[in-house]
């Protein structure tokens, strides 16, 4: 009888993400086994109980994944998990806490790719503001901005302190340099948006983070990507359909939530795929997300 394919789903929150589920029976596994509660303490024994039973061969029909919310402690676990195995007994893992790691790679390539076919440029020396970038999409997304070369600030609606915070324990695990500002009102969300050339909405669903008054104040911007598909828009004058769609008033472009949600499920779906098939153990984070995303618009641009 052939082994089925197993994929154990580890999160550190109550419950496991159904998104998470879906796409990866869709994906072709099996068994989906959501494991909740679990500590990065608890990742090696975990990950040791999952590649000793199944013998070598078994191990090539056996992948993990990484849910939860928070962006530092998923990359903790992902490298816990990979020095936990022991060759040959290795399996593929992929990390992706809240869909935060691909909907920020799908954001992010989005962005890169409007700069580029809209204002023949790209985000290397750019000032990219992440309004609501506390939360997980937001960290990612300014990560890797600032990998490529571009400011990232973090903006909050909770003020400075709390987006000076985010910036520096984000910075900090990953490597880059990102500042945190201020969204507490307008004087201040205005005054950083008069410098903006990138705009990003990644706050909660459903929360206006940009009103046609602070647009008015972005005379700078070229490109504004909102991850917002809850009314009211969180960028205002960007429909979640938008697909670099000119966006009115302003020299900028608008790239809505749906647009960066199909690249999202495509990075996702293709990652579950490539982890499910590969020949030998892959490991997906942030990176190679993003690779992903690049790949996807790649493809529907030629």
């Amino acid at each position: 009888m052939e082994r089925p394919y197993i994929l154990h789903l580890f999160t550190p929150g109550a419950q496991a993400s159904p998104f998470d589920v879906n796409m990866a029976a869709d994906a072709g596994y099996q068994v989906i086994v959501p494991y909740c509660g679990v500590a990065p303490d608890a990742i090696a024994g975990l990950t040791q109980d999952a590649i000793f039973s199944r013998g070598p061969k078994g191990v090539a029909r056996t992948g993990i994944f990484i849910g939860g919310r928070d962006v530092i402690v998923a990359a903790d676990m992902l490298e816990r998990s990979r020095k936990a195995m022991v060759p040959p007994f290795v399996v593929s893992v992929f990390a992706d806490p809240s869909g935060s790691y691909t909907t920020a790679a799908a954001l992010v390539a989005a962005t890169e790719t409007a700069l580029r076919r809209r204002h023949d440029t790209g985000l290397d020396g750019k000032r990219v503001v992440l309004l609501g970038g506390t939360g997980p999409v937001g960290r990612i997304a300014a990560v890797l901005c600032a990998q490529l070369g571009a400011t990232a600030l973090i903006s909050s609606h909770k003020g400075a302190a709390a987006a000076e915070s985010a910036a520096a324990e984000t910075g900090r695990r990953f490597g880059v340099s990102l500042q945190g500002v201020s969204g507490q009102d307008g004087a201040h969300l205005r005054t950083t948006l008069a410098e903006a050339e990138v705009v990003m909405g990644v706050a909660a669903a459903g929360v206006q983070v940009m009103s046609p008054e602070d647009r008015a104040a972005a005379t700078r911007m070229l490109v504004a990507a909102d991850v917002n598909a809850v009314p009211p828009e969180g960028l205002a004058g960007v429909g979640v359909m938008d697909d670099a769609k000119p966006l009115e008033g302003t020299a900028a472009v608008g790239i809505g939530a749906l647009a960066i949600g199909n690249v999202k499920y495509q990075v996702q779906h293709r990652l579950l795929m490539r982890m499910r098939e590969a020949e030998r153990p892959v490991a997906f984070g942030f990176a190679e997300a993003f690779s992903m995303a690049r790949e996807v618009l790649a493809e529907k641009s030629s």
